[in-house]
């Protein structure tokens, strides 16, 4: 494990972006569109199915109509006695590999029409053979039919965290949501624990069988990870009333709530770490509601590296701006883009080639030096082993 404590700006989730609230304030004028409720816990077994269960029940006992579309109790006898009465749908059943998948039925939950859905684990991949790939596509769809969803998600799934989150605690993170996708939540709740009694819980073979509970005790829930993953966890939680105030203003024309803020740029190559580059840059951008940009540097001749392929997803994920350009017009085009997008900071991965590579061929951090005039150069440090 790299540490329980990460540093002060790669714990900092940052703000919504302004794009973000500008699409909440939309559907919120958009009556037809459902309304997202989503429970953030600081890792697995704090209690979010749980407390999305018992808000099904308040809300089925006001006079709503409501379903169980997708629930996962991963075998713990509390939460499958939680969903009590609720009317349950069918899972939609896919053939894989020799297996049997059960998935989120789509079209059983549109056909339904219910007013509420609960939807667990928002961040999950579904099964080959799906309709969409993630289990937040399908909750989409389920939105845009006016159905309100509430469903659950972990802070360590968030696109722009995955690597702090690795970070603290040594396990690679393979599911991942867009962070817009949280960003536009109506409502988000934090069910919170503390590290010391969800320890207790998974001591207790609440969470986990006994022969799981011990090795997860040693690993991913040691206290000091939890304690790391629930300051992340809160701190996001936090910005919550800031943003409803801010969407308010918005709305009603009060003021102009975002000052003219520096943009934060990624400048990014076939070199290794562009994804790393991507995350920081994002989330320095949304610390200061800033449209992060990506300017991506292709080797004339060559296709795209799968790397490089990735860090352009991630960065359309991430709510960025791709701007592409070859390594022979690298300098006019990032000259453009520093004069014309009043860019700030800006951010690349630190060269490991070597001296006799570099001199044949300059890292993109050596000539940023030069290049960038009074913006703040960000260099990022790329491990020798680590997983985007």
């Amino acid at each position: 494990m790299a540490g329980t404590e990460p540093e002060q700006r790669d714990r900092e989730p940052g703000r919504p972006t302004p794009e973000a609230m500008l699409a909440r304030v939309k559907r919120e004028e958009t009556r037809q569109h459902g309304r997202l409720r989503l429970y953030l816990g600081m890792a697995p077994g704090v209690g979010k199915t749980y407390a999305m269960l018992l808000e099904g029940h308040r809300r089925r006992d006001a006079g709503d109509d409501v379903v169980a579309g997708f629930i996962e109790t991963h075998g713990r006898a509390t939460t499958a006695a939680a969903i009590g009465d609720l009317e349950v749908l069918p899972r939609k059943l896919i053939s894989y590999q020799g297996a049997t998948l059960e998935e989120l039925d789509v079209d059983a939950v549109l056909t339904r029409r219910p007013a509420v859905a609960l939807v667990d684990e928002l961040a999950h991949t579904n099964a080959p053979g799906s309709r969409n790939e993630k289990r937040w596509q399908d909750v989409h769809e389920l939105l845009d039919a006016g159905i309100t969803v509430i469903s659950t998600v972990n802070i360590q799934h968030l696109e722009s965290l995955a690597d702090i989150v690795e970070s603290i605690t040594g396990a690679p993170v393979r599911e991942r949501i867009p962070d817009r996708v949280v960003d536009e939540a109506d409502e988000l709740d934090v069910v919170d624990l503390s590290p010391r009694a969800l320890r207790e819980r998974i001591e207790q073979g609440v969470v986990y069988p006994a022969e799981r509970a011990e090795r997860a005790l040693r690993s991913f829930f040691r206290e000091g990870n939890l304690t790391a993953l629930r300051e992340l966890a809160l701190r996001k939680v936090s910005t919550e009333v800031e943003r409803d105030l801010q969407a308010y203003m918005l709305e009603h024309a009060i003021e102009e709530p975002w000052p003219a803020a520096e943009r934060v740029l990624a400048v990014i190559s076939d070199a290794k770490g562009a994804s790393r580059v991507v995350r920081r840059t994002s989330r320095l951008a949304r610390a200061l509601q800033s449209e992060p940009l990506v300017l991506m540097v292709l080797r004339e001749g060559h296709p795209v590296s799968a790397e490089l392929a990735e860090a352009r997803r991630l960065a359309t994920d991430l709510g960025a701006r791709v701007v592409e350009c070859g390594r022979g017009s690298f300098e006019r085009r990032l000259r453009t883009v520093l004069e014309e997008e009043n860019v700030g900071h800006v951010f690349a991965a630190r060269s490991r080639g070597g001296r006799i590579r570099d001199l044949l061929r300059p890292p993109l951090a050596t000539q940023l030096g030069r290049l960038i005039g009074e913006a703040e150069l960000h260099l990022v440090a790329v491990p020798n082993r680590h997983a985007e």
